[in-house]
């Protein structure tokens, strides 16, 4: 796993730690799937677009939201998963795991592509 992938999984572990206090989570792999939702939204950002991206976090009533904002206005592509190492997986969890699912343009460029999993 590269750095920010690393990183960005330690600021939302900290965050989902002050989040319990506030309000336990609703399931006990809720905080396991919102991890591998920041790692594969900021994996595909770092993969598949050029330049920084940004992580943004939110404690919902009932959910975290989970946005990760990139330069690129090109919608995510999926992909049919590989089973010989390929890859293609990411989207296909993160629409298994989210509720909801958002694509926003960013005025000036780029886009927000968001994620709500249960808290």
């Amino acid at each position: 796993m590269n750095r920010p992938v690393v990183a960005a999984r330690d600021a939302t572990r900290a965050f989902l730690s002050r989040a319990a206090r506030l309000r336990a989570p609703a399931e006990d792999e809720s905080t396991d799937n919102i991890l591998l939702v920041v790692a594969e939204l900021v994996a595909n950002a770092i993969r598949h677009t050029v330049g920084p991206c940004a992580l943004h976090l939110e404690l919902l009533d009932g959910s975290i939201d989970i946005c990760v904002t990139d330069q690129s206005s090109q919608p995510p592509r999926p992909r049919t998963p590989g089973t010989d190492g390929s890859g293609g997986w990411g989207w296909f969890l993160i629409k298994r795991l989210a509720t909801r699912i958002r694509v926003n343009p960013v005025p000036g460029g780029g886009k927000s592509v968001c994620a709500e999993l249960p808290w």
